[in-house]
Protein backbone atom coordinates (compact mmCIF):
# COMPACT_ATOMS: atom_id res chain seq x y z
CA UNK A 1 0.00 0.00 0.00
CA UNK A 2 1.37 3.38 -0.87
CA UNK A 3 0.35 6.53 1.49
CA UNK A 4 0.87 9.59 -0.57
CA UNK A 5 0.49 13.21 1.20
CA UNK A 6 -0.88 16.09 -0.03
CA UNK A 7 0.69 19.58 0.32
CA UNK A 8 -1.65 21.99 1.59
CA UNK A 9 -2.56 24.68 -0.87
CA UNK A 10 -1.13 27.41 1.65
CA UNK A 11 2.41 25.42 0.97
CA UNK A 12 1.77 24.99 -2.75
CA UNK A 13 1.60 28.83 -2.97
CA UNK A 14 4.30 29.82 -0.89
CA UNK A 15 6.66 27.69 -2.96
CA UNK A 16 5.13 28.96 -5.91
CA UNK A 17 6.14 32.67 -4.63
CA UNK A 18 9.49 31.41 -3.47
CA UNK A 19 10.00 29.65 -7.26
CA UNK A 20 8.74 32.77 -9.17
CA UNK A 21 10.94 34.80 -7.30
CA UNK A 22 14.02 32.52 -7.89
CA UNK A 23 12.89 32.05 -11.59
CA UNK A 24 15.20 35.15 -12.35
CA UNK A 25 19.05 34.41 -12.58
CA UNK A 26 19.78 37.94 -11.13
CA UNK A 27 17.45 37.82 -8.21
CA UNK A 28 19.08 34.07 -7.19
CA UNK A 29 22.81 35.67 -7.52
CA UNK A 30 21.66 38.70 -5.27
CA UNK A 31 20.45 35.52 -2.44
CA UNK A 32 23.39 33.69 -2.60
CA UNK A 33 25.99 36.94 -2.23
CA UNK A 34 23.73 37.97 1.02
CA UNK A 35 24.39 33.98 2.29
CA UNK A 36 27.80 35.63 3.10
CA UNK A 37 27.66 39.54 2.84
CA UNK A 38 31.48 40.05 3.28
CA UNK A 39 32.58 37.80 0.85
CA UNK A 40 30.75 39.78 -2.04
CA UNK A 41 30.11 43.10 -1.03
CA UNK A 42 33.27 45.43 1.03
CA UNK A 43 32.79 45.53 4.74
CA UNK A 44 34.47 48.32 4.76
CA UNK A 45 31.72 50.20 2.87
CA UNK A 46 29.29 49.34 4.64
CA UNK A 47 27.16 51.99 6.90
CA UNK A 48 25.74 48.75 9.34
CA UNK A 49 26.69 45.62 10.31
CA UNK A 50 25.81 43.50 7.14
CA UNK A 51 24.52 40.56 9.30
CA UNK A 52 22.72 42.11 11.84
CA UNK A 53 21.16 44.88 9.35
CA UNK A 54 21.96 43.40 5.82
CA UNK A 55 23.74 45.00 2.39
CA UNK A 56 22.60 48.51 1.57
CA UNK A 57 20.36 48.09 -1.82
CA UNK A 58 22.81 50.69 -3.59
CA UNK A 59 25.67 48.14 -3.00
CA UNK A 60 23.36 45.55 -4.14
CA UNK A 61 22.73 47.82 -6.98
CA UNK A 62 26.57 48.90 -7.58
CA UNK A 63 27.34 44.51 -7.90
CA UNK A 64 24.50 43.94 -9.80
CA UNK A 65 25.34 46.71 -12.53
CA UNK A 66 21.43 47.52 -12.88
CA UNK A 67 19.29 50.53 -12.74
CA UNK A 68 18.20 51.41 -9.03
CA UNK A 69 14.39 50.64 -9.79
CA UNK A 70 15.33 47.67 -11.06
CA UNK A 71 16.73 46.36 -7.93
CA UNK A 72 14.63 47.60 -5.59
CA UNK A 73 11.74 45.46 -7.97
CA UNK A 74 13.82 42.35 -7.44
CA UNK A 75 14.57 42.69 -3.34
CA UNK A 76 10.42 43.33 -3.45
CA UNK A 77 9.72 40.10 -4.93
CA UNK A 78 12.03 38.30 -2.87
CA UNK A 79 10.96 39.93 0.19
CA UNK A 80 7.41 39.08 -0.63
CA UNK A 81 8.29 35.34 -0.87
CA UNK A 82 10.01 35.63 2.18
CA UNK A 83 13.06 35.45 1.65
CA UNK A 84 15.07 38.40 2.62
CA UNK A 85 14.48 41.06 5.23
CA UNK A 86 14.72 44.73 4.91
CA UNK A 87 15.45 47.36 7.46
CA UNK A 88 15.31 50.77 7.11
CA UNK A 89 19.29 52.44 7.78
CA UNK A 90 18.46 56.68 7.66
CA UNK A 91 17.37 57.13 3.52
CA UNK A 92 18.98 53.35 2.64
CA UNK A 93 17.39 50.14 2.91
CA UNK A 94 19.47 47.42 3.81
CA UNK A 95 18.58 43.49 2.60
CA UNK A 96 19.21 40.63 4.42
CA UNK A 97 18.25 36.63 4.27
CA UNK A 98 15.86 35.42 6.67
CA UNK A 99 17.51 32.25 7.45
CA UNK A 100 14.66 31.13 9.29
CA UNK A 101 11.80 31.45 6.70
CA UNK A 102 14.51 29.98 4.07
CA UNK A 103 14.58 26.62 6.13
CA UNK A 104 10.58 26.78 6.76
CA UNK A 105 10.39 26.59 3.08
CA UNK A 106 13.27 23.94 2.67
CA UNK A 107 10.87 21.93 4.76
CA UNK A 108 7.66 22.37 3.29
CA UNK A 109 9.47 21.53 -0.20
CA UNK A 110 10.47 18.40 1.01
CA UNK A 111 7.33 17.77 2.17
CA UNK A 112 5.85 18.74 -0.50
CA UNK A 113 7.59 16.58 -3.18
Amino acid sequence: MTTHTKSSPDASAQLLDVFKALANPVRLQVLQWLRDPDLHFPPDQAIADQHEVGVCVSHIQAKTGLAQSTVSAYMASLQRAGLVRSTRVGKWTHYRRDEERIAQLVDVLGRSL
